[in-house]
């Protein structure tokens, strides 16, 4: 036990140390939010992997491996291959160069930009914010689990622990002391998973034992779909793979890198360390051939941690678990805070703020936010990740197209933007209700399907068929994402280089 103290306490006062000093260097709303757009590849695509891979998927896909077999490597490449290198190739370039064209710095902000619509802006800061609330529950749950099973405390001592020191370095540092703990916390999670996976294979015997064990159990535990069945395998590979590409503590990323030209090394980077995504739905597996009963699936990577790992491997384990679940809940309070402020406050409801006043007001919800998430997860609902695909199903609904539509389709109607968000979220929730409603049951085909599927389709039909049938967005909005129209920064030389008459300001036209 001495040693996963010291361990962690040492661990936990280095982020806290981080915090105080990136203090210093965020001193403006925009520091606070995005950095001021000054993070390197490295930090970038080392913190993309500590968000997008944290204790939902250590704990939350551990348990998956545990309940479903091999069949569930499959979620793990769509994570890596879909969720990170597709999403760094298709979204990266063109979000870093439009977010600085249209000065924004959130996503709701980037859709006002985009689309001139403040009820688009409204809507997606709302859904956002309520559901990444619940997404938070899950983080700090996966946590809390880790914490009960291999140091014997008490499950709301590993969420107030763990809340905590997130709520501190966050509101202090903002968005640079995320991003740079964030790497550090990558590193430590990508070392602990390989060594967890490492050990766990030789005490098994290794791959072929797995499989001839898992066999013996049940063999719908080494074929796929197996166990899942193709529905809820494509279902989940898809929500936590292509969901990714509408989670705003991820897009959040491209907006905050220095250079649109460093984010082809950051993909190469990104790549090689989403690549850990594969080990904890195998390790999962091996959690089933090695350990006995659980209380919950969830407990699956801890009880195996601590069959197979000694105290100083537990120690590194436990701080990387605990590493990507601060990297995410952190991120995702500046998310919540800057759209809560910015859209919500300021340009929602029309109360300027003084840039310090506006500081300290994002500073102040990023706490009020993580006591709530702290208050629910000290009872929370379900597994840890049917609570994650069940908030990433909503917030995909809503975000997914009219940021993918916003990036390619010049014509993207704002009108068409905020139906597709209301279709979607309504569509998903409605679906995810349906057993609870005292319908009639659906076709064995479909009862498997989640949510993101029924939301994200329903949202693409609605973005399309609106937008072949309505107005446009307005062209000044189009030429200024495109960079076809100077910016509030570009001055009088390069306004005179583009002859484009004058420019509505943003404010005006939220009007």
């Amino acid at each position: 036990m001495s040693v996963y103290v010291g361990v962690l306490v040492v661990y936990l006062g280095i982020l806290a140390m981080i915090g105080l000093i990136m203090g210093r260097r965020g001193r403006t709303a925009e520091g606070f939010a995005i950095g001021g757009r000054s993070v390197g590849p490295w930090v970038t695509a080392l913190s993309f992997v500590a968000a997008y891979y944290s204790s939902v998927v250590i704990i939350g896909g551990g348990a998956f491996g545990w309940r479903f077999g091999l069949s569930t490597l499959w979620v793990g490449a769509g994570n890596v291959l879909i969720g990170t290198t597709l999403a760094w190739i298709v979204l990266g370039r063109r979000i870093r160069r439009f977010t600085e064209n249209l000065d924004a710095m959130t996503l709701p902000g980037f859709f006002f930009g985009r689309y001139g619509s403040p009820r688009a802006r409204i809507f997606s800061a709302s859904v956002t914010a309520l559901f990444l609330v619940v997404y938070n529950v899950s983080v700090l749950k996966g946590m809390a689990n880790a914490f009960e099973v291999l140091m014997d405390l008490p499950y709301w001592v590993g969420v107030v622990l763990s809340g905590v020191v997130i709520l501190f370095y966050t509101s202090v540092g903002g968005y640079l002391a995320v991003v740079w703990t964030s790497m550090v916390q990558g590193v430590v999670m990508i070392v602990a998973l390989t060594l967890l996976t490492f050990v766990s294979l030789q005490r098994v015997g290794g791959m072929s034992a797995v499989v001839e064990r898992l066999n013996a159990i049940d063999p719908g535990l080494v074929h796929t779909p197996g166990a899942w069945g193709w529905a809820g395998l494509i279902s989940f590979t898809l929500i936590v793979s292509l969901g990714t590409w509408g989670m705003p503590q991820l897009i959040v990323r491209f907006y905050s890198i220095k250079k649109d030209s460093m984010l082809r090394i950051g993909t190469v980077i990104v790549t090689l360390g989403a690549s850990v995504a594969m080990l904890p739905y195998l390790t999962g597996a091996i959690a089933r051939v090695l350990v006995g009963d659980l209380d919950s699936a969830d407990q699956a990577i801890p009880a195996l941690t601590r069959l197979v790992l000694n105290d100083w491997g537990g120690a590194l384990f436990l701080a990387g678990v605990v590493a990507a679940g601060m990297s995410t809940f952190a991120g995702v309070l500046i998310i919540i805070s800057s759209s809560m402020v910015r859209d919500v406050w300021v340009h929602g409801l029309g109360r300027r703020l003084e840039p310090a006043t506006e500081l300290r007001a994002n500073r102040i919800m990023s706490l009020a936010v993580g006591l709530v998430s702290l208050l629910i997860a000290l009872k929370p609902p379900a597994l840890v990740l049917v609570l994650t695909a069940f908030s990433w199903a909503v917030i995909a609904s809503t975000n997914l197209w009219p940021l993918l539509f916003g990036l390619y389709w010049k014509r993207t109607s704002p009108r068409a933007t905020l139906a597709s968000m209301i279709a979607g979220v309504v569509s998903a929730l409605l679906w995810q209700a349906w057993p609870h409603l005292g319908l009639p049951a659906l076709p064995p085909a479909l009862a498997g399907l989640h949510g993101f599927v029924v939301g994200t389709s329903v949202a693409l039909v609605v973005i399309v068929a609106g937008t072949l049938v309505g107005r446009p967005a307005p062209e000044a909005c189009v030429r200024r994402a495109w960079g076809s129209e100077p910016s509030a920064e570009a001055g009088v030389d390069a306004a005179a280089a583009v002859p484009l008459g004058p420019r509505p300001a943003i404010e005006d036209l939220e009007t």
